[in-house]
């Protein structure tokens, strides 16, 4: 039988062959998983013997994790703003360059103020935003009933089902205003740089990922429609991708002529978030 040190080490193995940036890491996280235990746990009880049973479903998550499915679908979780999130691969995963939205609307929210999540997904940004704002009533939208589903098991499990209302939209079409802030982590890959993307987006959902050909499509609609949805004075913030800073700008001077538009950075320097004053 062996002993979870001796079956990490393969696992490591396996990964690192694969390809896998973080083995190590990877196979630490699937054992803890598999044995409902938590990482501090495996290193305390590294010459623990590992059952048959657990042994063969280690194994299932470390094969399907050398053919690069995320981690995160393999094991349903994902920590988001310091929060437990579940997801699915019906949902993009969170990612920790998109905690600066939030950290930027609770920065603005003030009160009972009204805020909009375009395309939710697992609902990550909007339970962020509810549960450390608690006052702030939030509209989470997305156009796929799966990814709905999801950010209502999400909504539940932090309490938030009574400040948070899910509508099922295609960006902002058929939402009715004002909000006060109008967040969003749009698709903003372009189609051709697809070849080019870690073999593990190949298991997200597509339209959560590519933004038309130029990944400005989603972009481009929600600026079209945000005049006719943000209050005066409000503010929106949209998650953009690298080297889309002046397309965007030029956009938002486009649809909103008078609005305020910058570009912020994100903690390694690279543009992240349009925001725009209205």
């Amino acid at each position: 039988m062996p002993t979870l040190h001796t079956a990490l080490s393969e696992a490591i193995r396996t990964l690192a062959h694969a390809g896998v940036e973080t083995p190590r890491l990877d196979a630490e996280v699937l054992l803890a998983h598999t044995l409902r235990r938590d990482r501090a746990w495996l290193f305390a009880h590294r010459d623990a013997p590992l059952s048959p049973a657990d042994a063969g479903a280690f194994r299932q998550l470390v094969s399907r994790r050398a053919r690069r499915e995320p981690v995160a679908y393999l094991t349903g979780e994902r920590e988001f703003f310091g929060l437990p999130f579940h997801v699915t691969p019906d949902v993009l995963i969170p990612r920790p360059e998109t905690e600066g939205l939030v950290e930027r609307a609770l920065a603005e929210a003030r009160g009972a103020c009204r805020l909009l999540d375009v395309g939710t997904g697992s609902g990550c940004i909007a339970v962020a935003v509810a549960v450390h704002a608690p006052a702030a009533r939030l509209i989470a939208a997305d156009i796929a009933a799966p990814a709905l589903a999801v950010a209502r098991r999400n909504i539940r499990r932090h309490g938030v089902e009574g400040r948070v209302q899910l509508v099922q939209a295609d960006l902002l079409t058929g939402i009715a205003g004002p909000v006060d802030i109008l967040l969003a982590n749009p698709p903003y890959i372009a189609r051709a740089d697809a070849p080019a993307l870690p073999p593990e987006l190949a298991y997200e959902p597509p339209h959560a990922l590519f933004g038309g050909e130029d990944g400005l499509q989603a972009i481009e609609a929600i600026l079209r429609r945000a005049p006719a949805v943000i209050r005066r004075g409000g503010l929106l913030l949209l998650e953009i991708g690298a080297g889309q800073r002046e397309a965007v700008l030029a956009l938002g001077r486009r649809f909103a002529p008078g609005v305020s538009f910058t570009v912020e950075a994100d903690l390694s320097g690279r543009d992240r978030v349009l925001v725009g004053r209205f």
